[in-house]
């Protein structure tokens, strides 16, 4: 799914007025009414007192042509509008008009915090005070109302964006409406998906509001959501006459003293997400620890008997190699590392201690082949491009050590954000039961496995980040979030593949009506 900038969204605005030949209060009807019909579905007429608080903008007209709907169908409103500016939208005003002439209970206006109503836990708050257009921090007063909803324990709407929060920018510390829902209008926005504006919203839902499709067909977005659709296009079907050479051999470096587990984690992940061959180059003392815990798993050691690798050298032409999870960095280590990276041509797919040590000498990234896959938490990110400012900035830096060094960029987080060629792959699977030790070291092994069959590295780092977080939702159905471990993750993969094609149960239920009627 494309996500729209801001610009973007009013372009998309403009090209449906125009395609429609219609005057903007019809799309602020349009987008009002389906809002409407998303709540009147859900109420079914019971009663319950219903607070619209509006802005000036055309988001406060949204608020409006909500309340106007609502009163028609008896439901109990009271309209609050906020009076931060002097200036009105036209198409706000428009709307204003056509409510005052429906209803004598005319909005109240709000100028300062003496004005709130009060707001109880069982009301419904519609939050329609500030959309996409704002680019500061609200009034003193304003925030204080936000402080009010957030504190009233009331069930709340925002629409299109949580009023407070900017789209394209984050603003300095101040409050933001925390809605129950925020209900948004075509596409969700980037800041849904980075931490320190995504930590406001709890849940999303898209309201398809018929903006001009030729425009969202065509129009070329930064950032993409990814999900269940998104990954079905990337899947790669096996064939029927095919063997475990077709699928690939891929060489996961990893593990050291007290730490082979991650060379485990890693290996087992890789031949789950589908690779025909995987061999763990790891210390002599790794070699039980792995030939127990991986039967399929083959083991190369280095000649060395010390807790960590200290050459990295072996007789095989592998596919690619998945390097870092449980290294270490031992200053032997970082020799062998060294040594190791300006001989490869394979492709790589570096985390954890690999990235550590890419972070110590930055010289050594100029060896990395192209398109290598460089997976790292926020600590380890911040290692590698320097400290940022904001989410935003964050990005930026990303996207320009991206395209210097040509490699993918996962940057792991509630949502990894796959960076590559200037765009975002923002993926949408995954839940906090992941924040778990190891789970990083089953990402490295999923998209090293899924380079191994010939996925290209984009589309390993993307559909990997997929898979992965998708097998943690389905195992949490079964262990809670905090039963969710890693090696669970990896006993998932497999019903995250068969997911990918599963269908809904009510899906199933149509399809069966349709063939009996």
């Amino acid at each position: 799914m494309k996500i729209l900038s801001k610009d973007q969204v009013y372009e998309a605005d403009q090209a449906t007025v125009k395609s429609e030949d219609i005057p903007s209060i019809n799309l602020m009807e349009r987008a009002g009414g389906y809002a409407f019909h998303y709540l009147h579905q859900r109420l079914q007429g019971q009663p319950v007192n219903i607070k619209i608080f509006c802005g000036i903008g055309n988001n406060g007209g949204d608020g409006l042509v909500i309340a106007r709907n609502l009163i028609e169908h008896n439901y109990t409103v009271s309209v609050y509008i906020l009076n931060y500016s002097e200036h009105r939208s036209k198409d706000f005003l428009l709307a204003l008009e056509a409510l005052k002439g429906m209803t004598k209970k005319w909005p109240e206006v709000l100028k300062s915090a003496e004005d709130f109503p009060e707001i109880a836990p069982e009301d419904l708050v519609v939050d329609c005070i500030f959309g996409i257009g704002i680019n500061r921090p609200a009034d003193g007063w304003v925030q204080q109302l936000f402080k009010k909803i957030n504190a009233s324990g009331a069930y709340t709407l925002s629409i299109d964006v949580p009023s407070g929060m900017a789209v394209d920018r984050i603003l300095p510390e101040g409050e933001v409406v925390r809605p129950t829902v925020v209900l948004t209008f075509q596409t969700p926005k980037l800041v849904f998906f980075l931490p320190q504006s995504g930590k406001y919203i709890n849940n999303w839902e898209v309201l398809d509001i018929g903006l001009d499709r030729n425009y969202l067909n065509t129009v070329k977005t930064k950032a993409q959501l990814i999900g269940k659709t998104e990954a079905q296009q990337m899947y790669r079907p096996r064939q029927k006459f095919s063997h475990k050479g077709t699928y690939g051999h891929a060489l996961i470096v990893a593990g050291s003293y007290g730490k082979m587990g991650a060379a485990v984690l890693c290996s087992k992940a890789c031949l789950s997400s589908g690779a025909g061959l995987v061999t763990a180059y790891a210390t002599r003392q790794g070699l039980p620890v792995l030939q127990n815990s991986v039967p399929e798993v083959m083991v190369v050691t280095d000649r060395h008997d010390g807790h960590y690798l200290e050459e990295l050298k072996f007789d095989l032409e592998p596919d690619v190699i998945g390097i870092g999870p449980g290294l270490g960095t031992e200053k032997p280590t970082q020799n062998a590392f060294e040594t190791f990276l300006k001989a490869n041509k394979t492709p790589l797919v570096l985390d954890a201690d690999a990235l550590n040590m890419l972070a110590k000498n930055q010289a050594l990234l100029k060896y990395l082949p192209k398109y290598s896959v460089l997976t790292p938490h926020p600590k380890e990110l911040e290692r590698l491009i320097g400290e940022w400012k904001d989410d935003f900035e964050k990005l930026e830096k990303a996207e320009a050590f991206s395209k210097k060094y040509n490699c993918v960029l996962v940057c792991k987080d509630a949502h990894t954000i796959v960076v590559f060629d200037g765009n975002y792959y923002v993926n949408n699977s995954g839940n906090p039961g992941m924040a778990t030790g190891g789970s990083g070291d089953v990402l490295t092994g999923i998209i090293t496995g899924l380079i191994a069959q010939g996925y290209d590295a984009l589309t390993a780092a993307i559909f990997g980040s997929y898979i992965h977080g998708r097998a943690a939702d389905i195992a949490i159905n079964h262990t809670g979030y905090e039963g969710l471990t890693a090696g669970v993750i990896i006993e998932f993969l497999g019903q995250a593949f068969l997911d990918l094609f599963s269908k809904p149960e009510q899906e199933k239920k149509q399809e069966i009506r349709n063939i009996e009627g």
